[in-house]
């Protein structure tokens, strides 16, 4: 499974975002690892922050990584900068992009 998210900045933390990502723990890469997530891709324009995840199922990897350590210990460092997500409202099952497009599909 593939979702999109998009999460928001708060203004002037465009580059402590950045620097913090850089290199995420090995601890939460291998939490992620454990539930389902094999990739976490991060792309920026300015305050807007898309992400790009595959994992095996969403909504049971993020409720699972609400009891992992190693993400109590990052949301402690990266919460500062984000405003918040799209959808985020806690119901995992509400976040993610609507995809509107793959030419894949249509070529494929």
């Amino acid at each position: 499974m593939i979702v999109a998210l998009h999460s928001r900045l708060v203004p002037g933390h465009e580059e402590d975002y950045d620097r913090d990502h850089a290199r995420v723990p090995d601890d939460l890469a291998e939490a992620f690892a454990r539930h389902g997530i094999r990739d976490w891709r991060i792309w920026r324009d300015g305050l807007d922050v898309f992400h790009l995840v595959e994992c095996d199922d969403f909504v049971a990897a993020m409720t699972a990584m609400g009891r992992e350590p190693a993400n109590d210990s990052w949301q402690q460092v990266i919460d500062r900068h984000v405003e918040g997500f799209s959808g985020g409202d806690g119901d995992f099952s509400g976040w993610g992009l609507r995809r509107v497009f793959a030419l894949s599909a249509q070529v494929g």
